[in-house]
């Protein structure tokens, strides 16, 4: 508990995320010129990404808010996803390889497990599903019915719930006009968690670098 209590005061408790939490049901029914815009778009397995978070989430019964920023190093099945205060001290660093997750914080023992999922919301006490984002950072994943999607610009936001129960809004997009660059810049992830109540995560891409 008191891990949790720590990084989550870094992390500026208790600031108001504005309309994080207000999501709508699944909607995929992009045009058939979206639908080539996000095909034209490659998947990369090598990708650097950096940008904003913001949460909000219960704990005890009550509500907390916290935001701060991050990076993400994906080399092929290995991610090093690392969490930074408002003033860019680290507050966590999640390694993950093809069987087995850690995360790191200061003063506090490594921390291992085989699902990184599971492994965060122990360390953070709020889900952040590093699993999914893997594709869901790139537009691409899979929705409620195990089918294979791809997110795409259009006029009104793109909603999705995944295989997983998490409720994605993609609301902004960088390059859409480019249907080989388009990708998300914006990404809106609303669930109910047994350990966490109503979760609403909000993340901004500031930086991409495929290689």
């Amino acid at each position: 508990m008191a891990s949790r209590l720590g990084l989550a005061s870094m992390m500026a408790l208790a600031l108001a995320i504005s309309g994080c939490s207000t999501f709508q049901q699944s909607n995929t029914g992009a045009t058939a010129a979206n639908a080539v815009s996000g095909a034209a778009r490659q998947y990369h397995q090598l990708i650097d990404v950096s940008g904003r978070l913001s949460v909000r989430y219960e704990q005890d019964g009550k509500e907390q808010a916290l935001h701060g920023s991050f990076t993400w190093s994906q080399n092929g099945p290995d991610t090093v996803v690392t969490l930074l205060s408002p003033l860019g001290q680290t507050l966590a660093t999640i390694n993950i390889g093809a069987d087995q997750a850690t995360l790191a914080q200061a003063g506090q023992p490594l921390r291992s497990a085989s699902d990184v999922d599971s492994l965060t919301v122990q360390a953070l006490g709020w889900p952040l599903p590093i699993a999914g984002l893997r594709d869901w950072l790139q537009g691409f994943g899979q929705n409620a019915a195990g089918q294979r999607f791809i997110a795409t610009p259009a006029s009104d936001a793109y909603n999705v719930t995944t295989a997983d129960n998490w409720r994605l809004q993609y609301t902004n997009w960088q390059d859409q006009d480019n249907a080989a660059e388009s990708y998300p810049k914006r990404i809106d992830l609303a669930r109910n968690a047994t350990q966490a109540g109503d979760v609403a995560i909000r993340i901004v891409i500031d930086s991409r670098q495929p290689h």
